[in-house]
């Protein structure tokens, strides 16, 4: 069995219906969603009806939670215009995290570290320690499921897909971001395959998935929409390095 998990579509419909076309294509079991659906990108609305209609797992993003509250300028109150009161009370219901067994394994997703969404860790810019923290526990991971250390932990956040051992039995892994990747401009996720919900040890592995996209039709509904910050998101889209003033 094959589960996709996907993170950071941020309102990104054309790459977002690309790789749902994908996934369909390679006749993928499931889909996981590591939250981020909205903002920076047009479509946060349908993003959301998407992600309803094709995800059985959705977790909760930073922007999925900070987007509710209050707007202090205009951009985000345009993003928060399009998405409505539906969508709104839907992102208010995701849960942090999400735990499976998997070929023998006990695999944690969030959307950014265990500590927060907000804690982003970047191994690149991060001690090796932020990275063991990530199979830890917070106030944030069901009490139930505290004491109980991944051997795998998949997390969006931070737009750059990565897989990382952090010890012989602990393998950390970033899907990368469908809708505003930083690091190569295409769309980004991650496949793994093995035998869902079995704890007995079989055949396991992490496909890391680069999915072109038709980036400029994408810009193109942006600016026929009237999206504000538009040039700095076309940039990001274009060359995949941060340009905007919005959140990762």
């Amino acid at each position: 069995m094959s589960i996709a998990v996907i993170s950071d579509i941020h309102g990104n419909i054309t790459a977002l219906d690309r790789v749902l076309g994908y996934l369909e294509e390679r006749r993928i079991d499931r889909i996981f969603c590591l939250g981020d659906l909205v903002g920076k990108g047009p479509h946060s609305k349908k993003a959301i009806a998407r992600v309803q209609e094709k995800c059985e797992v959705v977790v909760r993003g930073n922007w999925d939670d900070f987007i509710q509250k209050p707007a202090d300028f205009p951009d985000l109150q345009w993003h928060q215009e399009q998405i409505g009161k539906e969508g709104m009370d839907y992102l208010g219901t995701l849960p942090f995290h999400h735990d499976f067994m998997m070929s023998g394994k006990y695999i944690r997703l969030f959307h950014a570290s265990a500590k927060s969404i907000y804690h982003r860790v970047v191994p690149m810019l991060h001690p090796i320690e932020e990275r063991e923290a990530m199979f830890g526990a917070s106030d944030f991971i069901d009490e139930d499921k505290r004491e109980i250390i991944p051997d795998v932990v998949g997390y969006g956040d931070i737009h750059a897909a990565m897989l990382e051992p952090i010890d012989p039995k602990k393998v950390l892994f970033n899907t990368g971001s469908v809708g505003n990747p930083l690091d190569v401009p295409e769309a980004s996720f991650v496949i793994l395959h093995g035998t869902y919900l079995s704890e007995e040890p079989a055949p396991f592995s992490i496909e890391m998935v680069r999915l072109p996209y038709d980036i400029e039709k994408e810009i193109s509904m942006a600016r026929e929409m009237g999206m504000p910050n538009l040039e700095p998101y076309a940039l990001e889209l274009r060359e995949a390095i941060y340009r905007g003033r919005q959140k990762a």
